[in-house]
C-alpha cells in the first residue's frame, strides 16, 4: 500500500468516526431532552398550571386549542435556543405578535393574583401534611420567609417602570426595573416557593407619591400573605424573616414582632452602636474585628465558631447579636430583636437567604428574564410572573421529581432548536396525559385527574 493510499484511508476512517460520534451525541441529546420535557410536563401539571392559567388566558384571547404549548414556550425560551419572544416566534414559525398577546392577555393584578394563588396552592398542602407530625418532623419542614430585591436591566422610559436603581450585583446605579420578591424556603432548601412579587415605580404621579420603598413593600407583602394563610385555616408558627442589611429597619422589625410575634433576622452594619450588658459601648466594627468574645464551636458545622451577645441599641432597643467566624469568609454578625432562639438556629435560618439569590440568578441567566421586548406594563408583569413560575417549575423538577439527579441547567443542555423531540402530548382542551406517578419526596402536591389524549401540541 502506498503512502498516499494509507493517508486517504486514515482520513476516510476519521470522517466516518466523526459522523458516528455526532450521530450518537445527537441521539443522547434527543433522549436527554425528551426526559427533561417529560419531567417539566409533570411539574407543570403538579402545580396546576394547565387547569388555571391556560383557561384564563384562552378566554381572553378566544383561542381554544393548543395554547399550553405556546405558554410553555414563552416560559422557557432558552429551551429552544432563544432569548427574546420575537426570536422564539421566528424559530417556531409563530405569528410574531403572539407572545405579546399572551403576556398582555391579563391585567397586572390578575398576573400577580395568579402568582400568589400558586404559592398558596403549593404551601397549604405541605403545611397540612406536617402540622400534626412530631416536632422533629416539623423542624425539617419549617418555613423561612426571605425577601430581597434585584434590578432587571431594561431601557425605555415608555414603560413607566424603568428608573435608576442601585444594583448590589454590579455595585453601581443601573437603568432598569426594581423588583421585590418574597419567597418561602421549605426546610434547608427542599423547595423554594415564590409567594409575592412587586415592582417599584420610580416616578409616581398623583396621590401617594413618592412610591413605596422596599421596606414598606416587604411589610405589605408579608402581612398580606400571612393573612391569606390565616383565612384558609392555617395556624402557622411565628414567622422568621431573613433579609440583607438593606432591610434592617427598626419599624419593620418591631412591626413583625408585635403584629405576628415573629423575628426579622438581618446582617448588621459596621456603623451600628450597641451597649452590652456590662455597660461597654461597642460598634459593629468592634464586633467584627474584636477577639475577646465568648466563642463557641458550632454543633452542626465544622470549623464554624460563633458568639451570642445580648445588647441594647438606641435604634432597635433590646437586640440579640450573633457573631459568625468561618474559614474562608469574612467575619460578620447577625442582628435581630431579642429572641429565645439559639445562635445555631439563627445561623441555620440565615443560610437560607442565598436561595433567593439563586432564584434571581436563575431568572436573569438561565431564563433570560431581562431579554423582554414588550411595550406595556401588563405584558411586562406577565413576562416576569411567567418567568417566576418557570423558575419554580424548574426547582420543583430538579428537587422533587428528579431528586437532584437533574440540575437546573436542563434548559441549556437540551436545545430543542436543533433537536426534533416529541413535546407535550397535551393541549389546553385536555389537561394531561397518563403519566408516571411522582416519586414520593415528602407530601405530593395535588394534581388534576389524568386523562388520555391523542392529539398533541403544534409548535
Amino acid at each position: 500500500m502506498t503512502w498516499t493510499t494509507a493517508y486517504q484511508k486514515r482520513h476516510a476512517k476519521a470522517r466516518q468516526r466523526r459522523r458516528r460520534l455526532a450521530a450518537e451525541r445527537l441521539q443522547r441529546d434527543h433522549a436527554q431532552a425528551q426526559r427533561a420535557i417529560e419531567a417539566l410536563e409533570q411539574a407543570l401539571h403538579d402545580v396546576g398550571l394547565p387547569d388555571h392559567l391556560v383557561k384564563e388566558i384562552e378566554g381572553r384571547l378566544r383561542r381554544q386549542q393548543r395554547l399550553l404549548g405556546k405558554i410553555f414556550g414563552v416560559m422557557f425560551p432558552p429551551l429552544f435556543g432563544c432569548r427574546t419572544p420575537s426570536e422564539l416566534a421566528r424559530v417556531r414559525g409563530w405569528d410574531k405578535n403572539l407572545p405579546p398577546q399572551i403576556l398582555g392577555a391579563l391585567p397586572k393584578r390578575s398576573w400577580l393574583k395568579r402568582l400568589r394563588r400558586l404559592g398558596l396552592e403549593v404551601l397549604i398542602p405541605l403545611w397540612r401534611h406536617v402540622q400534626d407530625k412530631s416536632p422533629a418532623t416539623r423542624s425539617r419542614w419549617q418555613w423561612t420567609w426571605v425577601a430581597d430585591d434585584s434590578v432587571f436591566k431594561k431601557y425605555g422610559e415608555q414603560l413607566g417602570l424603568v428608573g435608576h436603581w442601585w444594583s448590589g450585583q454590579h455595585h453601581r446605579v443601573l437603568a432598569g426595573i426594581d423588583g421585590l420578591l418574597l419567597v418561602v424556603v421549605i426546610g434547608d432548601g427542599r423547595l423554594v416557593v415564590p409567594v409575592d412579587f412587586a415592582i417599584r415605580r420610580p416616578n409616581p404621579t398623583g396621590p401617594g407619591a413618592p412610591c413605596r420603598d422596599k421596606l414598606l413593600w416587604a411589610r405589605t407583602m408579608l402581612d398580606a400573605r400571612l393573612a391569606a394563610c390565616a383565612r384558609r385555616g392555617l395556624q402557622l408558627p411565628p414567622p422568621l424573616v431573613v433579609a440583607d442589611s438593606w432591610f434592617s429597619d427598626s419599624k419593620l422589625m418591631q412591626h413583625v414582632g408585635h403584629t405576628h410575634q415573629g423575628t426579622v433576622l438581618v446582617e448588621g452594619k459596621r456603623s451600628y452602636t450597641f451597649t452590652l450588658a456590662d455597660g461597654r459601648q461597642i460598634t459593629g466594627q468592634d464586633l467584627i474585628e474584636g477577639q475577646v468574645w465568648p466563642w463557641r464551636q458550632h454543633p452542626w458545622e465544622a470549623r464554624v465558631f460563633y458568639a451570642r451577645l445580648e445588647a441594647t441599641s438606641p435604634t432597635y432597643g433590646a437586640v440579640t447579636l450573633v457573631i459568625v467566624d468561618e474559614p474562608g469568609q469574612d467575619r460578620f454578625y447577625l442582628l435581630c430583636l431579642s429572641t429565645a432562639l439559639t445562635a445555631p438556629q439563627l445561623i441555620r435560618r440565615w443560610r437560607h437567604r442565598h436561595w433567593i439569590e439563586y432564584c434571581f440568578r436563575t431568572l436573569k441567566h438561565l431564563l433570560a428574564t431581562e431579554a423582554c421586548q414588550v411595550h406595556s406594563e401588563d405584558a411586562y408583569y406577565g413576562h416576569l410572573v411567567l418567568r417566576l413560575m418557570a423558575c419554580f417549575v424548574l426547582f420543583y423538577t430538579t428537587r422533587v421529581i428528579c431528586k437532584g439527579q437533574m440540575t437546573m441547567e436542563i434548559d441549556q443542555s437540551c436545545n430543542l432548536r436543533r433537536i426534533d423531540v416529541d413535546l407535550f402530548t397535551v393541549s389546553s382542551s385536555s389537561p394531561t396525559r397518563e403519566r408516571a406517578a411522582t416519586p414520593a419526596v415528602g407530601p405530593v402536591l395535588p394534581s388534576p385527574p389524568a386523562q388520555a389524549t391523542a392529539d398533541g401540541v403544534s409548535w
